[in-house]
């Protein structure tokens, strides 16, 4: 691989992780929820499920997934339904108004095992992200050279851009977390939130490519 080459990924890799998804918004709305600590566990968790899938990819069952259509099917509705499942959840989370005082407050205690849990599930949730990566890195692998070095060069890039874009997204939601003091708007927070989780289940229940 060449320096232009990997020029070529980092610009690519850029504008796919910057593109809002499942993830980012998990991310963001922890972070408003919690604070930057709680989204650093979700990070982690996503990061899990994205370099296994990565890792898998790599050893070829990407193309195996392509090849039967109705394992992919299965795994892609599966995904679906656990998204709407938390769009729902997120739609009827209960509120409560913060004190007037409360302004410079602690972000709220959070469980970073079910944080952990459910970032993991959400990157997990989605089977194209394997076929995505069984399609895009070896577009960018040459087959004349060591693989495994370039493969471990490509997935060390890509997890420093996802990342990246994770403390872009975190930092955007405590921005938010001001806001997110009175019930009205954490109400309408937790129902757009949920409405886009249900969204990202129906495009995905419903494109097939």
């Amino acid at each position: 691989m060449n320096l232009h080459t990997w020029w070529l990924f980092v610009g690519m890799t850029f504008v796919v992780s910057a593109t809002p998804g499942p993830n980012m918004l998990l991310v963001m709305s922890n972070s408003a929820r919690f604070g930057v600590r709680a989204a650093i566990v979700c990070m982690a968790g996503c990061m899990t499920s994205i370099l296994t899938m990565m890792g898998i990819s790599a050893a070829g069952l990407g193309a195996l997934l392509h090849a039967f259509p109705a394992v992919f099917d299965t795994l892609r509705l599966a995904g679906a339904a656990y998204l709407a499942y938390l769009g729902i959840a997120c739609w009827r989370a209960p509120v409560q108004d913060a004190a007037p005082d409360s302004e410079s407050a602690a972000p709220a205690a959070f469980n970073a095992w079910a944080l952990y849990r459910r970032g993991a599930m959400v990157a997990a949730s989605n089977p194209k992200a394997m076929l995505f990566a069984a399609a895009f890195f070896p577009q960018f692998i040459n087959p004349a050279s060591p693989q495994l070095l370039q493969f471990g060069i490509l997935l060390t890039t890509f997890t420093v851009i996802e990342v990246s874009w994770y403390f872009v997204y975190a930092v955007s939601g405590v921005k938010l977390s001001n806001y997110l003091r009175r019930v009205h708007v954490m109400r309408l927070f937790n129902r757009v939130t949920g409405g886009v989780f249900v969204g990202f289940a129906a495009v995905m229940a419903l494109v097939r490519e």
